[in-house]
């Protein structure tokens, strides 16, 4: 160690939370942290994902749950004031002072600042006024620096500024006239989420030819019919040609690959994300300084670093772009380096993730809700195994009538047919997500539909269509 360096025995670069994670599970362990931030620590997930967009959804959600119940009923249209107040206050208005405290408070100590790789074990940090840090770790290094929105390489779109993910969040004045350019989860839900706050014209171009491609079709079924009665204009297997806009901040005119126009006050491009890896000194550690994610084994540690000092967690190595999984594999990470540091055993089931290979789950919350874990049928069967289906309409349970009139879902179960050990699970309507959780217990455990025979259901709720599948299922 240089003279004056700072000496920690883990340091991480990202303060979101899969990087404050690994700080707060690194702590636990009894070793020191450092995290290192250059943008505003809370990352993507608390100011411009997760946490944002999920204060603009709720109450759209709320909405819809209302105008299905006789005798409430909405006196007019959502007002925007106050839900984009109260996202305000989620985010802390883009403050970011108590995510810092919150990062002391493990306690760990923090650096602001773009911090890069600089040698193994060593990490420099150039400050935001000047002047350089010098860290050195005693254990591991740990990126956790995330994922940066895609701009697809469509012809004047960069030149219109259009949004991300992280201006339609942050959104203070809901454009009349939107186009979203994707048909995945952030498309889907930001659609339909400034659609309910008073995007009057919503027009979605999707180049498949269904929403959500990576779910069970009959997922982007549904939301497909759900967002076209309530007016958004969705356009399948269609693409952006060209974008028009010769004013900054003025009109947009999207040229669409069947050569129609769409005028709109707002572009939205909502189409993958690419793992943040430049500008962070890899070159130092023996990896390409930029392109793909950061290949990781089982416990996070970098691929081909000498020495075995670098770790990897969340987006920035491509497994899952789930903040959650990102989160598990920062816990992994953490008990991983602990056990090395402390020449104990590390190959303990717990030290080795195994959760990205089952399947993760995800939740959309649109109206109506998408949420899944594990394999669908058609990545099943690509796997290879010997697969048996079975689906449900959630509409029969007697529950689900009860919760709300018109109520329209549909549950598919993926099951091994040897073992019949359920191998993915799809849920799809009004707030499924409260079943994802025991989905993603059966799936993760890998439980037999013969031992889920005697998980027996609440009467009257909705949760009686686990009982339902099961007969379908033949039990």
């Amino acid at each position: 160690m240089a003279d004056g360096d700072e000496l920690f025995d883990v340091i991480v670069l990202g303060a979101g939370p899969v990087g404050q994670t690994a700080a707060q599970r690194t702590v636990r362990n009894g070793f020191t942290a450092a995290v290192v931030e250059r943008r505003l620590a809370g990352g993507e997930c608390q100011h411009y994902g997760c946490v944002p967009s999920k204060a603009l959804l709720w109450p759209m959600e709320l909405a819809a749950e209302v105008s299905r119940m006789p005798g409430l009923e909405l006196r007019g249209p959502i007002d925007p004031a106050p839900v984009l107040a109260r996202r305000d206050n989620f985010v802390d208005h883009q403050d970011d002072g108590s995510q810092v405290r919150a990062i002391q408070d493990i306690p760990a100590a923090f650096f602001r600042g773009q911090g890069r790789l600089a040698g193994q074990l060593k990490v420099d940090v150039a400050g935001p006024q000047g002047g350089t840090r010098a860290l050195t770790a005693r254990h591991a290094v740990v990126l956790a620096t995330g994922s940066d929105p895609m701009i697809p390489d469509v012809p004047g779109l960069s030149a219109a500024h259009p949004w991300t993910n992280r201006e339609a969040t942050d959104v203070h004045h809901v454009p009349k006239r939107l186009v979203v350019i994707g048909g995945g989860p952030v498309g889907c839900e930001m659609s339909q989420a400034l659609h309910a706050l008073g995007s009057e014209e919503t027009t979605m171009l999707v180049s498949g030819e269904r929403l959500l491609p990576r779910h069970e079709p009959f997922a982007g079924e549904l939301l497909e019919k759900s967002f076209r009665d309530s007016g958004i204009d969705v356009r399948l297997g269609r693409a952006a040609a060209e974008i028009e806009r010769p004013i900054a901040g003025g009109p947009v005119t999207v040229r669409a690959d069947d050569g129609s126009l769409i005028e709109a006050d707002e572009i939205l491009v909502a189409t993958g994300r690419r793992p943040n890896v430049t500008d962070i000194g890899l070159e130092s550690a023996g990896l390409p300084a930029a392109g793909g994610p950061i290949q990781v084994d089982t416990s996070m540690r970098a691929t081909g670093v000498p020495g075995g000092w670098l770790y990897a967690v969340g987006d920035v190595n491509g497994r899952n772009l789930l903040t959650h999984m990102g989160k598990y594999q920062a816990r992994v990470c953490a008990d991983a380096i602990a056990a090395r540091a402390r020449e104990l055993p590390d190959d303990r089931l717990a030290l080795r993730d195994s959760a990205d290979d089952r399947g993760a789950p995800q939740a959309i919350f649109t109206d109506p809700q998408v949420c899944a874990v594990g394999r669908t049928e058609a990545r099943a069967r690509a796997d290879g195994f010997d697969v048996r289906t079975v689906e449900y309409d959630m509409a029969q349970v007697e529950g689900a009538a009860l919760q709300a009139d018109g109520y329209a879902g549909r549950v598919k179960a993926v099951v091994d047919e040897p073992s019949h050990a359920l191998l993915g699970f799809t849920l799809v309507g009004p707030a499924v997500v409260d079943h994802l959780h025991a989905a993603t217990i059966a799936v993760t455990g890998r439980l037999p539909l013969e031992e889920l025979w005697h998980a027996v259901p609440c009467f009257p709720t909705v949760s009686e269509f686990w009982l339902r599948l099961l007969e379908e299922f033949g039990l």
